[in-house]
């Protein structure tokens, strides 16, 4: 057994070419997945880069020096760096806490509605099904509640990491995109040298990074605008907050979407009842949905997102609980670059004639 994996091994991989680019690979993925936690300020900074470089590429297409391009689009993100800060988290912090206090009239209102549901439709519903509902709901928000307690006592540490990314984020987005071609180099230069196939493999890599980020970028905008003047003009509570959940939903293929909208509809429910700006609620949030799906998110990427659903969802889950956040975040550019890795791998084999 031993000696046929060890032939195997000899056979598929030792060509030194794809060897250093699995070992490449490997190294990089092995840096994020140890220190992730600890380069959380620097990946957030690197996100925001890319974000950032298409418009100064933009820029330099029309002439404008590199130096003049990056100092206007540092100028705008910092004016939007401090919107943020100053104007959208205070407001959304204080939708949530306005949430969490109705919390308790939502739930009782439930009760009340549950409860009358066997007397209506006896042969549907039972009173120890409601009983059962009702016990589920109530764990579910008061697992819910102690999660925020914990986060309150823990808030003083969140803070002063949070302070600190707020110093530290701007710095780097700065640096990153003043001395882009001078890091590159630096990073060049104390490197092993690459050969061709990893040249290749890693500048489309970058290329297909980039053009994700770009693009899933715009899509949480315009999701978010979207999702937001229809629930502004309807009326929903909360229209920030969930018109924000939205936008983020479009991170998680099939997966975010499914997740937003059962607080959409609840909040609705709850707001509304059975009036008709309920309806408009629901078709509003599957309106914007489908737009994204079936027009946005195909013109936006274009090329960069060429996998099966089904491969998708896997990809979420498998990097979403080997890295957290950044797993969920970069799912499918990872799950692309195993697919290209196995394009490539395969190609090589049915040069090698070993296949």
């Amino acid at each position: 057994m031993i000696i046929s994996v060890r032939d195997w091994v000899k056979k598929n991989i030792s060509d030194p070419k794809l060897f250093y680019l699995f070992l490449s690979i490997s190294f990089g993925l092995a840096v994020i997945y140890l220190f992730g936690e600890m380069l959380t300020p620097v990946l957030v900074a690197v996100i925001i880069s890319y974000l950032l470089e298409g418009l100064i590429l933009q820029l330099m297409r029309l002439k404008v020096p590199r130096i003049v391009s990056v100092t206007m689009v540092f100028m705008v993100y910092l004016i939007a760096f401090t919107i943020t800060v100053i104007w959208f988290i205070p407001l959304i912090s204080r939708e949530i806490i306005q949430l969490f206090q109705q919390l308790p009239s939502m739930l009782a209102r439930a009760q009340g509605q549950l409860e009358s549901l066997p007397e209506h439709y006896p042969e549907l519903v039972t009173v120890s099904q409601v009983q059962e509902l009702y016990a589920f709901i109530s764990s579910s928000l008061s697992a819910i509640g102690k999660q925020v307690l914990a986060f309150s006592f823990s808030s003083v540490k969140e803070l002063a990491t949070f302070t600190v990314y707020l110093v530290l984020v701007p710095f780097l987005v700065f640096f990153l995109l003043k001395d882009k071609e001078m890091l590159i180099g630096w990073i060049n230069r104390y490197s092993p040298p690459a050969n061709d196939l990893v040249t290749t493999v890693l500048t489309a890599v970058n290329l297909q990074i980039a053009n994700y980020i770009r693009g899933k970028g715009w899509e949480v905008l315009i999701i978010w605008a979207g999702t937001w003047v229809c629930y502004h003009l309807i009326g929903v509570q909360y229209a920030l907050l969930l018109s924000f959940l939205s936008g983020i939903s479009v991170i998680l293929p099939y997966i975010g979407v499914t997740v937003v909208f059962l607080p959409t509809i609840l909040i609705g429910y709850f707001q509304f009842g059975w009036d008709v700006r309920f309806l408009y609620t629901v078709s509003a949030y599957s309106a914007v949905q489908l737009l994204d799906g079936f027009i946005l998110a195909p013109l936006l990427l274009a090329g960069v997102v060429d996998l099966h659903p089904v491969v998708i969802v896997i990809a979420i889950l498998f990097f979403g609980n080997l890295w957290g956040l950044w797993g969920l975040f970069f799912a499918i550019p990872l799950a692309t670059l195993v697919k290209a890795l196995l394009d490539i791998w395969m190609v090589r084999q049915r040069e090698r004639g070993s296949l």
